[in-house]
This record gives structure tokens, C-alpha cells and sequence, in this order.
């Protein structure tokens, strides 16, 4: 395949594209309906079938953030990247001529994204969602956005995040403030991505990118009726983030739809799984239900997931309602955690060319920079250090191959699997409905996100299973063995397709301008 450009993020092929692009009339009254739960392939179509320009899209979704994030209290958005989005879409517009075919673009063509705040976007600060990095203004973009915009996406924004990534109860901020759930503005979108998820929910870009180190892609993704992929730990480059914990830490892509997750997970670096995506996929799979994530349930929640399993079972599918997995109860609460956050920081902000102002985050606490509910996180991450990374028992970490009470979690799950001989584990991402904003600690319950997949490196994904409490969106996970994201895309899109959960939030319509 050949493609128009070389390198979208330099620009090197762009200085000869010729003259300005030819307007199209009508073309930013079709983008502003057209945007609203647009695809990656459906708004591309548009574009290259001349039914608007790029610059028509990029300038819908600026309307849209514009109209609705600050007048509905939603605040996602931190940083606007609305010139550079501009120029890009433009540039973009110029290379797309009569004779062009849809094999000459790049993958990402025109697809505007969103960028959770830990990280890098060369000439905007990196903060982490702490008022302590709003200096911190990296040299050059991570390596993920890097490799996104070589492929013709274009940053459209940053967006909001919990401090630190260390809540996954609500993403709220000292740099940002609060950030509200799209589908029920009383209630949170979950943390740490809940920026990213309620602005791709409410249709402010085409996708998104969030992080996951226990539940911040899937929780997020979850609790605003999106899909979520936290891949097998260590296959997506990590380089240019504010990390957490770096054992467990994962970027992840943020969509509406499976099918867009499988293109921005390809174009992220992982494998291409667009031939794995078949409505019939469900047929002859054998998926086993964990009953200990699937007790102490919302009615509601529980209502949906009987309902999902029946819907998977008609799809095709066979389920095991029940999975022996040796010591689950122990392996669910096990404390397995590394301290490294320090450390870990400590090395992202020391790197050659930064120049926050602090070099240890600990700085912040001292200084009384943070949010009242993290002072539970900065109890357990101050006994670290920024040169050695401790266990909760003090003992020196290793990475997740040489963590003797991780690798165990995985080899019980994975022997279990081999057992019954089944391809995915499933159970509801959250058990129970998102909290209310004013609750938001008290109600925080029944997170499943936290306790399979992080400690283990196993790929997990969560897809919509529609709606409790009228309003309020719940997911169905689905976990798989080492490496299997091809496989957990192929279960998603047939159960997505089986469905047809989403929905967009009715406090975000189309704008008539």
C-alpha cells in the first residue's frame, strides 16, 4: 500500500500540495451531523466522497466542545489544539484530489483524537492532573502520539484526568477541576481516563487515548457505554507518559464503536485485527462466567448481565457458568502492588530536555498541592522512594516476569482456562451503576477492573451491555490468555453487533448552527 504522506507529524511531503482546497458547500452543515457518533470509516467515506472536507470535521467537533463542555459543567478539555488541528486538517484536504483512492491515505486519515493529560503533546504541558506540572512542557510528544499523528491523526485536544491517575473512583484534578459523567451529569465518569471518555462519548473527537494501570481505560470506558482495551501488558510504548506504576501501567485506545479500537490499536503499534471481526464470531466460542465478580450485584447491573449472557449464549456462544480458578477469592483480594510511583515519576521528570520544576511528586503533597480524596493514595505511595521501588511489605519490585505472587494470579487463571478449554473469562466490568458526583467515595463498589487483568498483564476488554437506572451505562469484560487482543476484538464486535447497546447521551444533540 502506498500512501500520500511520508510523515504527517513533519510535514516533509506537504510544502508542494498546491493551492488552497476547494470549499465544499454545505460541507460544515453535513460535518456537524455527521460528527455525532461518527466512525473512523464513515467519516473518512465523507471526506474523500466529497461530502465535506476535513477541515469541515475538525471545525464540527471544535462547535461541539466549544458549545457544550464548559456551558454543561462536562469539563473534559484541558488544552486546545485547535490551530495546529487546523492546519493539519487543511494540509490534509490538500493531498485529497479526484484522482485520490482510498488506498493512498494513511490510516488515521482526518481522524481528530483526544489525549488524556499524562501525556506528552509537544507544546503543551504535561500535568498529570496536578497544578505542580503546569510548567512541565515536554520537548517532543510521547512516543504513542508520535506514532499516531505519523499516521494521520490529528490531536484535537488534552483532556481532564484524576490527579495523578490515582483514583479510579472520579477524575477530578487541581489543574482541571471535576469532570462530569456525559450520560447523567450528577454522576461520575470513573477515573483516571474520565476526560477521554465522557469527551468521546459526548462525540468531541472520533476516539480517544486514556491509560490503565487498574481500571482506568475499562472503568471510564464502562460507566459511559464505550469500548476499552487494556492489551497484554508491555505491547504498547509507554515512553513520554506520566506513569503510575510502571509494572502494571498500559495506554490503551478509547472508541465508541470495537471496530474504530482495532484501528487505533493497529495504528498504536499493535497487531492488525481488522479480518478477526465477524458478526458469526461468537459461534463455537466457549466463555466461562467468574462467579465471584458476579455476586453482590445492582439489581439493575444484574439484570443486564443475565440478559448479556443470554445474548452471547443465542450468538453462538457456549457458557460455563461457573469456572474453578484455585484461589480466586485470595487472588481477587491479594495485595500485589508495587510502590514505584516515585521512582517512576521521578525518572519521566528527569528525563534530558524536561523542565518541571519538581523532581520527586511527593514535592506536590508537601507543598499541599492535591485533592482531598487522593490523601489516600500519597499515605501508600510516600513510603516509596525515587531510587528504589518497594512492595507493600517492603521488598524490592521486579517486573511483572519475576513477581512470584503476579505470575501465580496468572498461571491459576490460565490453568484454569486451559481446563475447560475456554477463550475468554466474563464478568461485569462494574457491578454496580456509577456513583453520584456528591457520593463519590461512599458509592464506590464493585469495581471488577482492578482485580484480573492488572495484576496478571492479561488483555481484557470491556463493550457496552446497556443501561441501568434508565440512564446510567454498564459494560460487559471479557479477559483473555497472554496476547489473545485479536481474539477478545472478535468476541467484542459480535457480541457489539449481537446488541447494539449504544446509545449517545441525549444532553449533547446535534448542533444546528
Amino acid at each position: 500500500m502506498r500512501y500520500l504522506l511520508a510523515s504527517v507529524a513533519g510535514f516533509a511531503l506537504l510544502g508542494a500540495c498546491g493551492s488552497k482546497p476547494a470549499q465544499i458547500p454545505g460541507g460544515m452543515e453535513y460535518a456537524r451531523k455527521a460528527v455525532v457518533e461518527g466512525t473512523i470509516k464513515s467519516i473518512q467515506s465523507d471526506v474523500m466522497y466529497r461530502k465535506m472536507n476535513c477541515i469541515d470535521v475538525v471545525n464540527a467537533y471544535i462547535e461541539r466542545i466549544e458549545s457544550y463542555d464548559q456551558s454543561t459543567g462536562l469539563n473534559t478539555i484541558t488544552y486546545k489544539n485547535y490551530d495546529e488541528a487546523q492546519k493539519l486538517a487543511i494540509k490534509l484536504d490538500k493531498l485529497w484530489g479526484p484522482s485520490s483512492i482510498e488506498s493512498d491515505i494513511l490510516p488515521l486519515h482526518c481522524v481528530p483524537i483526544l489525549v488524556k493529560d499524562n501525556m506528552d503533546v509537544k507544546g503543551f504541558p504535561t500535568t498529570a492532573g496536578s497544578k505542580m506540572l503546569l510548567d512541565n512542557m515536554p520537548p517532543n510528544d510521547a512516543n504513542i502520539v508520535a506514532t499516531l499523528k505519523s499516521q494521520g491523526a490529528i490531536v484535537l485536544a488534552k483532556t481532564n484526568m484524576a490527579e495523578w491517575a490515582f483514583s479510579p473512583r472520579m477524575t477530578k484534578s487541581t489543574s482541571a477541576g471535576i469532570t462530569k459523567n456525559a450520560y447523567n451529569l450528577d454522576h461520575v465518569p470513573a477515573g483516571s481516563s474520565g476526560g477521554t471518555a465522557s469527551g468521546i462519548a459526548a462525540s468531541f473527537a472520533l476516539v480517544g487515548l486514556g491509560t490503565d494501570t487498574g481500571n482506568s481505560v475499562r472503568g471510564p470506558s464502562s460507566h459511559l457505554s464505550l469500548v476499552g482495551m487494556r492489551s497484554t501488558h508491555g505491547l504498547l510504548d509507554l515512553d513520554g507518559i506520566v506513569p503510575l506504576v510502571l509494572s502494571a501501567d498500559v495506554v490503551g485506545p478509547i472508541t465508541r464503536t470495537v471496530k474504530d479500537n482495532v484501528i487505533m490499536y493497529a495504528a498504536m503499534g499493535g497487531e492488525h485485527y481488522a479480518d478477526q471481526l465477524d458478526k458469526n464470531g461468537l459461534k463455537g466460542k466457549r466463555l466461562a462466567v467468574v462467579q465471584e465478580l458476579s455476586t453482590d450485584m445492582d439489581k439493575d447491573i444484574a439484570d443486564l448481565f443475565e440478559v448479556a449472557v443470554n445474548d452471547l449464549e443465542s450468538a453462538g456462544a457456549t457458557i460455563i457458568k461457573t469456572i474453578n480458578i484455585k484461589d480466586i477469592a485470595a487472588h481477587i483480594d491479594a495485595s500485589w502492588g508495587c510502590k514505584s510511583f516515585r521512582k517512576d515519576v521521578h525518572e519521566y521528570l528527569t528525563q534530558p530536555g524536561m523542565n518541571a520544576k519538581i523532581s520527586d511528586p511527593y514535592e506536590a503533597f508537601k507543598a499541599g498541592v492535591y485533592s482531598d480524596y487522593t490523601k489516600g493514595a500519597w499515605g501508600y505511595f510516600k513510603g516509596g522512594a525515587v531510587d528504589v521501588a518497594t512492595k507493600g511489605d517492603g521488598t524490592i519490585c521486579g517486573d511483572l516476569a519475576k513477581d512470584v505472587m503476579r505470575q501465580n494470579i496468572k498461571k491459576d487463571i490460565l490453568d484454569a482456562m486451559e481446563r475447560e478449554n475456554i477463550d475468554a473469562l466474563i464478568y461485569p466490568s462494574w457491578r454496580y451503576p456509577a456513583a453520584r458526583l456528591d457520593r463519590a467515595e461512599e458509592d464506590y463498589k464493585g469495581d471488577n477492573s482492578q482485580t484480573l487483568a492488572p495484576p496478571t498483564g492479561l488483555p481484557a476488554i470491556t463493550v457496552p451491555m446497556g443501561f441501568a437506572a434508565g440512564d446510567l451505562p454498564a459494560g460487559l469484560q471479557m479477559l483473555g490468555r497472554p496476547n489473545s487482543e485479536g481474539a477478545l476484538y472478535g468476541l467484542a464486535y459480535a457480541y457489539e453487533q449481537a446488541t447494539k447497546h449504544r446509545r449517545a447521551p441525549s444532553g449533547f444533540p446535534t448542533l444546528n448552527k
